[in-house]
């Protein structure tokens, strides 16, 4: 693995770190983007929290580098109809210009993809 991609590791488990902290302090913001369909969005907002918090740390241990990233691979797959609902309600009352929900979208890929290049089992670790 490169120096760039073990580098990487910081600002993403930052992003997911900060992201985490971010449902416990403002969790009204991502309870508007749970989905009516699903119970108790509350509740789905901590979990995904603490999720991304453990999954966010995870990625900056060797040992649990890769069950982080598995964990995190399955995360954005499950908050993706977040994401749709989010556009198909012009941002659920926040104030996001339509091109960032549309943009959204495709940012889940890339993700799925740094986390998993990150947490592919190497070598030198």
């Amino acid at each position: 693995m490169t120096l760039f991609w073990k580098l990487s590791r910081y600002p993403l488990a930052l992003l997911f770190i900060g992201a985490g902290i971010t449902h416990f302090t403002s969790p009204e913001k991502f309870v508007r983007i749970v989905p009516p369909y699903l119970p108790a969005p509350l509740l789905l907002v901590y979990i995904s929290g603490v999720a991304e918090i453990a999954g966010g740390l995870g990625l900056l241990l060797p040992a649990t580098r890769r069950l982080a990233g598995w964990g995190l691979i399955a995360l954005l797959v499950a908050v993706f109809p977040a994401n749709v609902y989010m556009l198909q309600a012009h941002g659920a009352g926040l104030p996001v210009p339509l091109w960032a929900l549309w943009l959204r979208l495709p940012l889940q890929l890339v993700l799925i993809a740094w986390v998993w290049r990150i947490s592919k089992p190497t070598v030198n670790g």
